[in-house]
């Protein structure tokens, strides 16, 4: 029109303010609302509320309300624009105000007004208002007449109570396929999956055209419901009536695969669309990162960039998720940062607290720090993300400091803050500081919701107030699976796992456990050797589908416990059956292996998994030094260490080195662990020099376990572990006046021994012995058979090894009680009286087993036929007819 010299009159002008918004060409429209300023066309009323139609529907209700008031005489179809603008800028508090104004002025409400009132009044959550225009619309018969009202009160009632959008919608004359979809909508939001699929399937069998809107919904349904194979269904059904090209169709199909475990359905979707948007890309980098696919996220976000695909906003926070996960996470974090600030992307608050988060994930707090001095605007978020970061690194006066200046600069601390500054609080010198946090938080009337209520509790637990913790725990009127989760989580991590098993029989009666709580209680039953109730939750977990298809984490902890509960026999079962493993997997599957002294099963393993492309880490290194070192395989370990940093590129850390030494101690191999400690790079900690002291006892190298204990301590004066294990030597070697001075020492200190004890689970109970103990009420029956089984074993050429009875001057009678009380044999001779059948005897210690224990284990296995399986504070030993499988190497 323009090029060809026609001007637009007041019947076109509207129409082109209406492309105008729905194009959002803001430009345009403001142009001609200036060229038209000084025209007659100003004074129409219908070009006046085209105007004001499309300055609300930018965006921008203020210039809007502006040219309202500037109507002369507005009409209904004015006031319903204003109304309806606001209601689109969720702006519903003024649109009811609105709504006033136009009564005042006379005007009576049509449908259009209705359905406007109707969305305010949903969001607003306004029930008594929205039912008076529902008796509105009855009145003046919109309901009957316009499909539009009966939607929108569809969709007011699905806010509230779905079963009245029911009966709105049953009573709907005219029902358009916006209707239907409200209704099934509404269904699906209120979690009844099975209302939305028998509505569809009404609509199916009435021969209703459903549309995409239809289909969001129903894939929405099967996938909140985990409804994979109904989702297929679906699937095929868009394919059939040409949705699946809808891209948002194809994005929920995606995430409905993805979100029930078929990646590859996903990635075949994903690779089946000829042109994805951004949110197609950005939806299948989350799914590979969801199912543990970092390397194949990165790189599909690097595609991105390949095909030229603009990345957008949230494809950069996606990114930033992950990469505390990556190698160079932290270079990649910058990286991002880079490309950022080149682009067109607006840094604003919520990218910013994303980059925020990157940098305390990935505990660069420098970087961290310097990004939020650089913020152009920061919230509540910013602050609270960057005091945990703080927390998280052990700057504790930091993160007091930042809550001081963020109270300064008038933003108000929520509980999110004081659960960042609570997870600095780790001991009792902080119970002071902790009390007042929580003194704070009562003062100023800060929700005390769940996750702050837990966070004192784990304050309180970790500053030695157990009391108060469970006091604060007990007093929440409803306690959520986070709550019961994390107190169990904080007896595990003060070595409470009685206790977590506790409260975990009394959480169940309460609350349905969820895989969070299987883990901690499994790793509970991994400390405590309760291999009974970790079969019960193992098959607990089988039952409700928690672990079967793709929950790493619970199959890790399966995996962890079975090794650790003595059956490796259900770890490789657990191992094999996953369908997916990461680098904690076989860690753990290592690990497992070099605990029970097969160090070839070990390295197998090993080279199975660099088969599989899976790149080894510090800790897998740690599990196969440790491993060569249980299996006396002092060559392989030593070349497993050289390609650590040859062929991988780790540089070894002090825990690398002491198992080196070790390997080489317990091999008899003393002079060579000298030397390697001598040619470490870095200086030798307590560690080091005990791997050295551990392996003298084997060998009674008394001089060069003299050196060593020096050393440690030096390092560690107040540690009696190391008075204790110098003593042994010396005991053992029949110095028993060196011996003695040790023992003097230790009492001149202050420092007491702790006492062995050991564990065993019959009929699903724990129980514990130490060294000497007559507490037990079967203590005369352990006592009896113990002798029993000596004088038995005597007759076969058991001889009592009284080097390990380190009290001088005892006679033999007493110095043969003294063995019998030690801790193992106490448990062993429990099981032998209660463990009925084939079932092994399976005993945890805290400490390392002694010689005359272990020939007495052999012994027992021989002479009852039973399997010993004995946890020592180092490895497994498994003694089956008078032999160990650690071929007497530990």
């Amino acid at each position: 029109m323009q090029a060809l010299g026609i001007q637009p009159d007041k019947s076109t002008l509207p129409l082109i303010l209406k492309a105008c918004a729905r194009l959002r060409a803001i430009g345009k429209g403001k142009k001609i609302h200036f060229d038209i300023q000084q025209t007659d066309l100003m004074s129409n009323v219908r070009i006046q509320t085209a105007l004001l139609d499309f300055y609300s529907k930018c965006g921008y209700t203020e210039r809007a309300y502006q040219l309202f008031v500037e109507i002369s005489v507005r009409d209904l179809v004015s006031w319903n624009a204003m109304i309806s603008g606001y209601v689109g800028n969720a702006q519903y508090e003024e649109a009811i105000l609105m709504f006033m104004e136009m009564e005042r002025a006379n005007l009576k409400p049509n449908a259009v007004t209705a359905v406007a009132l109707l969305l305010a009044c949903g969001e607003l959550l306004r029930l008594k208002f929205g039912k008076a225009i529902h008796c509105y619309c009855l009145k003046n018969g919109f309901l009957y007449s316009n499909a539009h009202v009966g939607t929108a009160l569809i969709g007011f009632y699905s806010k509230f109570d779905v079963r009245l959008s029911s009966i709105v919608f049953n009573l709907m004359d005219v029902k358009s396929i916006v209707s239907w979809n409200a209704m099934i909508q509404g269904y699906c939001n209120n979690g009844d999956s099975l209302k939305t699929f028998e509505l569809f399937e009404q609509m199916l069998v009435s021969g209703l055209t459903f549309d995409s809107v239809t289909m969001l919904a129903v894939i929405q349904a099967c996938t909140e419901n985990g409804l994979l194979k109904l989702g297929i269904q679906i699937h095929q059904l868009a394919i059939k009536f040409q949705l699946h090209t809808n891209l948002f169709v194809g994005n929920a199909l995606l995430n409905m695969y993805s979100k029930n475990g078929s990646l590859e359905s996903s990635c075949k979707l994903f690779e089946s669309i000829s042109n994805p948007d951004v949110a197609f890309w950005n939806s299948m980098i989350s799914a590979y990162i969801e199912f543990g696919y970092i390397v194949e996220a990165t790189t599909l976000f690097s595609r991105m960039q390949l095909e030229g695909i603009e990345r957008e906003k949230k494809s950069i926070a996606i990114m930033l998720s992950i990469c505390a996960e990556l190698e160079s996470g932290l270079r990649q974090g910058k990286t991002l940062h880079a490309h950022v600030l080149r682009s067109e992307i607006k840094l604003d608050v919520s990218l910013g607290n994303a980059f925020l988060n990157m940098y305390s994930d990935l505990n660069s707090v420098d970087d961290a720090l310097k990004f939020f001095r650089e913020m152009n605007g920061s919230d509540v978020i910013s602050w609270n993300t960057l005091i945990l970061a703080l927390a998280r690194n052990k700057l504790r006066g930091q993160a007091l400091t930042f809550f001081m200046e963020m109270r300064e600069k008038k933003v108000t601390p929520n509980s999110h803050t004081l659960v960042a500054l609570l997870s600095a609080f780790e001991d009792a010198t902080c119970l002071n500081m902790g009390r007042a946090i929580h003194g704070y938080a009562l003062k100023h009337n800060l929700n005390i919701d769940f996750s702050l209520n837990t966070s004192l509790v784990d304050m309180y637990m970790n500053c030695g107030k157990e009391a108060m913790a469970r006091t604060l725990f007990d007093r929440l009127p409803e306690r959520d699976l986070i709550s019961w989760n994390a107190l169990m989580a904080s007896y595990i991590k003060h070595n409470k796992p009685s206790e977590a098993l506790l409260l975990f029989h009394r959480m169940i009666s309460e609350v349905e456990p969820n895989s969070v709580t299987i883990i901690t209680a499994l790793s509970a039953c991994t400390h405590l050797a309760h291999l009974p109730l970790g079969r019960c939750l193992h098959a607990h977990a089988t039952r409700r589908e928690l672990f079967l298809d793709y929950d790493l984490s619970l199959g890790n902890a399966l995996l962890t416990m079975y090794a650790r509960c003595g059956s490796m026999q259900n770890a490789e079962g657990i191992f094999n059956f996953m369908r997916r493993k990461d680098i904690i997997s076989w860690n753990a599957m290592i690990d497992g292996y070099g605990m029970h002294g097969h160090g070839h099963h070990a390295m197998m393993t090993f080279t199975q998994m660099l088969g599989e492309g899976i790149r080894p880490n510090g800790v897998t290194f740690l599990s196969l030094l440790s491993a060569c070192s249980h299996s006396g395989m002092v060559e392989k370990g030593l070349s497993i260490f050289n390609s650590m940093t040859k062929d991988f590129n780790i540089n070894p850390e002090l825990v690398h080195y002491a198992c080196v030494v070790d390997l080489l101690g317990r091999r008899g191999y003393l002079n060579k662990a000298s030397e390697f400690i001598n040619s470490m790079p870095i200086k030798p900690d307590a560690s080091v020099w005990r791997a050295l002291l551990s392996g003298c006892r084997v060998y009674s190298k008394t001089e060069i376990a003299k050196i060593a204990f020096e050393k440690i301590v030096e390092i560690e004066p107040e540690n009696v572990g190391n008075y204790v294990l110098l003593s042994n030597i010396y005991s053992a070697a029949g110095l028993w006046e060196e011996a003695r001075k040790l023992r003097l020492q230790l009492k001149q200190k202050g420092l007491r021994k702790p006492p062995g004890n050991s564990r065993i689970v019959v009929r699903n109970q724990v129980h514990c012995f130490t060294a000497g103990c007559r507490s037990h009420p079967q203590s005369d029956k352990i006592y009896a058979k113990l002798n029993h089984l000596v004088s038995s074993f005597k007759e076969n050429g058991y001889v009592p090894d009284f080097r390990w009875v380190l009290h001088e001057g005892d006679d033999e009678d007493t110095k043969l009680q003294r063995l019998l009380s030690h801790s193992e044999k106490l448990a062993i001779a429990f099981g032998l009286i209660n463990v009925s059948g084939g079932a092994p005897i399976l005993v945890t210690k805290n400490l390392r087993v002694c010689g005359d224990c272990h020939e007495f284990s052999k012994h027992v296995s021989k002479h009852t036929g039973k399997e010993i399986v004995l946890r020592d504070g180092s490895r497994f030993h498994h003694f089956v007819n008078g032999v160990c499988s650690c071929k007497d190497y530990w």
